[in-house]
């Protein structure tokens, strides 16, 4: 069992658990009832991907509830190794259970593409300064153009993408302006919780790259055990939550959510003249209709009438991770 979380005297009530495990499910639609299930049974919310290739997501509940829920999962087929980052909350970020079957747990289009036969090189938070401020690393964000936005380390590379389906492609394209004077590069990357990067570097290793390497718990152990004052990190980092952002320590940011199109929001951007709360905001307003806009102020009517009598709106979603 490992875990990695914040000190025990955080006496906040919510324990978070974000995991991911890449194991072989022959049938993961068998496992999403009792998953699904012991979940709800101890009041744990959040959201669990199972696929294939593994299982993905991010919980938060009780203590004891999220302890009997990573229990069951360590006791699934291939996952009794399973390591989880923690943190905590002083409200519930979530406002629903979800098991869900996917193709992949992470999206990248390569279904084909197993972790299991080779990653890059694990790189500790420790170690990681040292690493991406070496002139010869091309470091690499490997996360969405609108995470990319609030906050990254100093020097790295966006791809600009907006989806992880994209990362493919866009690398591609690249390779060769990488690979100068017929030189194999050193790449590092990095994503939230590592999970992305998990393939993203065996994809690059497939391309023919030996010199990979990826920061080990992602930004968010980053962020929970490097110093501030030794940080290379710049802003916030996004979360898949109700939290919206997170900061150094893992302490709660300055973002909120644009529930229209799941973007995150500094505050100034909330005097924007296209943000109606719920409806739209400066980014997505241009990408919606007027009759999208229409269903978007219905459906946060009702979520505001439902807060008024003090239940839950089963219409309003919260991201996947």
């Amino acid at each position: 069992m490992a875990a990695i979380g914040p000190p025990v005297t955080d006496q906040r009530p919510i324990r978070i658990a974000a995991l991911y495990h890449f194991t072989r499910f022959k049938d993961p639609s068998v496992l999403r009832e009792g998953l699904l299930h012991c979940a709800e049974e101890n009041g744990v919310r959040g959201t669990l991907l199972l696929a294939e290739e593994g299982i993905n997501g991010t919980i938060a509940g009780s203590d004891e509830g999220i302890e009997k829920v990573l229990d069951y999962i360590r006791n699934m087929p291939g996952c009794s190794d399973l390591e989880w980052k923690e943190s905590r909350a002083a409200e519930m970020p979530f406002h629903r259970t979800k098991v869900r079957l996917k193709r992949e747990i992470v999206t990248m289009g390569q279904p084909d593409l197993d972790p299991l036969k080779g990653v890059g090189i694990y790189v500790d938070p420790q170690d990681w300064n040292e690493l991406i401020s070496d002139p010869d690393t091309i470091v690499i964000d490997t996360r969405n153009d609108y995470e990319v936005a609030i906050g990254s380390f100093e020097g790295a590379i966006d791809p600009e993408t907006q989806s992880f389906r994209e990362f493919p492609e866009w690398f591609r394209d690249r390779k060769a302006d990488f690979e100068t004077e017929g030189r194999k590069p050193k790449i590092a990357m990095f994503c939230t919780g590592g999970i992305r990067c998990e393939k993203s570097t065996a994809f690059l290793k497939s391309e023919g790259l030996d010199e990979v390497y990826h920061l080990k718990g992602g930004i968010l152990k980053y962020l929970e055990e490097v110093p501030e004052a030794e940080s290379r990190w710049h802003g916030e980092c996004f979360v898949f939550d109700e939290r919206v952002s997170v900061k150094h320590g893992l302490e709660l940011g300055s973002h909120t959510l644009c529930r229209a199109c799941r973007r995150p929001l500094k505050e100034s951007d909330l005097a924007h003249r296209h943000y109606v709360e719920g409806v739209s905001c400066h980014q997505c307003y241009p990408e919606r209709s007027d009759e999208q806009r229409a269903r978007y102020a219905e459906r946060q009517r009702q979520a505001k009438l439902a807060e008024v009598r003090g239940e839950e709106h089963v219409g309003r979603k919260t991201g996947d991770g």
